[in-house]
C-alpha cells in the first residue's frame, strides 16, 4: 500500500544493501521510521518488543530473522537456537510457529553451505506469498460488501465496523480485515468504517486510522464501547476483524475486546467476519477459550498512554493512580457460534469445523 503516494511492505530487503527493512510501528501514527534488522536479537526485539505486530507479519518477520542467522552460521545447533529465540517471542500468534517450522523443515536436510541462500530466498517467498493471500481475502471478502450495498445501501456508504488493526501493516501488504475495504474503494463502493479505539496499545486508534487516512477512506474513531451503540441504532451493517489464531472449529483469538463486539453484533443481528490467512489457522486446538493460550503483557500499557502533546513532542503518560496495578491480557476468544464467516483465500467458510474443512480438505487428518 502506499504512504505520502509510495509504496511500502511493512517488511522488505533493501534492493542496494541486501538488509531487512521494517516500518517501527512503535512511533506512528505521529512519526514514520524505517529501520534496518541485522542480528537474531533485533529480529527478537522488533517482535516482542512490537516494533512489528500483526500474526502474518510476526510470521515473515521470523522467517527473515532466520535467513540472517544462516548467513552468519548456518550450524544446525544455529538454527534451533534461532527457532527457540524467535518463538519465545509472542506465543499466542500461530503465524510464528508455522514460520520458524516452515524454515526449519526446508534447511535441515539442506547442507550448511547453501542454507543462508535458501533461507533468505523461502523467507522472500513467504512474504510474496502472503501479500497474495491478502489480496485474495480481500477478493472474497469485497462480495460480501457487494452484496450489502446492492441490497441494503443503494447509494449510501456501507458502515464496517473493525477492531484493532488488521491492516496492511499488520501484514506484508494489503492487510486481512482491511483488504475488502480497500478493495471496495477500488471498485467505487462507498464506504465509512468505523475504527475501534482498542485500549490498551491503542492499534486502532493509532494504526488503522493512520492507514485509512493515509488512503483518504471516510472513517471515525470511536471508543471501544461504543459499538453496541451504533450497532443498536442502525449505524453499523458489518463487522470485519482479523485474528491471531483460529481453532479448528472455528473460534477465533484476536485482540481483546473482540468477544464483546461479536456480542454485541449477535444481539443486533449485525453479521460478523473474521479475515483471516490459513496459516492462522490452528488445526491441533479445538477448544479455543481453554486451549489457547493468552499472552499477559506489561502493565504499563493499561496504566500508561501513548500520544502528542500540544507542543508536537511525543511521549506517553501515566493515567492511573501511582500504586494501582494494571492487567493485561492481550487477547480473548470469540467462541464460532458469534461468527457469521471466516473469510480466507479460498473463500468464506462457515465457522465450523466442516466449514473450514470444506475450503481445506487436505487439513482432514491434522484437525482437531
Amino acid at each position: 500500500m502506499k504512504v505520502d503516494g509510495t509504496h511500502y511492505r511493512a517488511i522488505w530487503r533493501d534492493a542496494d544493501t541486501g538488509e531487512v527493512m521494517i516500518l517501527d510501528q512503535r512511533w506512528l501514527p505521529h512519526n514514520f521510521h524505517v529501520v534496518p534488522l541485522k542480528t537474531l536479537d533485533e529480529f527478537a526485539v522488533a517482535i516482542r518488543d512490537m516494533w512489528v505486530r500483526g500474526a502474518p507479519l510476526i510470521g515473515a518477520t521470523a522467517a527473515y530473522g532466520v535467513a540472517v542467522e544462516m548467513a552468519r552460521d548456518a550450524s544446525d545447533a544455529s538454527l534451533d537456537n534461532a527457532w527457540d529465540v524467535l518463538h519465545e517471542t509472542r506465543p499466542t500468534a500461530i503465524n510464528l510457529r508455522w514460520a520458524l517450522d516452515d524454515m526449519r523443515e526446508r534447511l535441515r536436510g539442506t547442507p550448511e553451505a547453501d542454507r543462508p541462500a535458501l533461507a533468505m530466498k523461502r523467507a522472500g517467498e513467504i512474504a510474496d506469498e502472503d501479500v497474495e493471500t491478502n489480496r485474495m481475502i480481500g477478493v472474497h471478502g469485497l462480495e460480501i460488501i457487494r452484496e450489502i450495498a446492492k441490497t441494503k445501501k443503494p447509494g449510501e456508504p456501507v458502515n464496517i465496523l473493525t477492531h484493532c488493526n488488521a491492516g496492511w501493516i499488520a501484514t506484508v501488504d494489503w492487510g486481512t480485515a482491511t483488504s475488502p475495504i480497500y478493495q471496495a474503494v477500488e471498485a467505487g463502493i462507498p464506504v465509512h468504517v468505523w475504527v475501534d479505539e482498542t485500549r490498551p496499545r491503542n492499534q486502532g486508534a493509532q494504526l488503522t486510522a493512520w492507514e485509512l487516512n493515509s488512503h483518504g477512506i471516510p472513517h471515525h474513531l470511536v471508543v471501544d464501547n461504543a459499538g453496541g451503540h451504533l450497532m443498536q441504532h442502525g449505524q453499523v451493517d458489518l463487522v470485519i476483524v482479523g485474528t491471531d489464531r483460529t481453532t479448528a472449529r472455528g473460534d477465533v483469538c484476536n485482540k481483546i475486546g473482540t468477544y464483546l463486539k461479536a456480542l454485541a453484533a449477535r444481539d443486533n443481528g449485525i453479521p460478523f467476519y473474521v479475515a483471516l490467512p490459513s496459516t492462522t489457522i490452528d488445526w491441533t486446538v479445538d477448544d479455543g477459550v481453554k486451549e489457547i493460550p493468552i499472552e499477559n503483557r506489561h502493565e504499563s500499557e493499561v496504566t500508561r498512554v501513548f500520544g502528542k502533546l500540544e507542543d508536537g513532542s511525543v511521549t506517553s503518560v501515566q493515567i492511573s493512580p501511582d500504586g494501582t496495578p494494571g492487567e493485561n491480557p492481550a487477547f480473548d476468544v470469540t467462541p464460532a457460534r458469534l461468527v457469521t464467516g471466516l473469510i480466507t483465500e479460498r473463500g468464506v467458510a462457515a465457522a465450523s469445523r466442516e466449514g473450514l474443512l470444506g475450503l481445506f480438505p487436505e487439513r482432514q487428518t491434522t484437525a482437531a
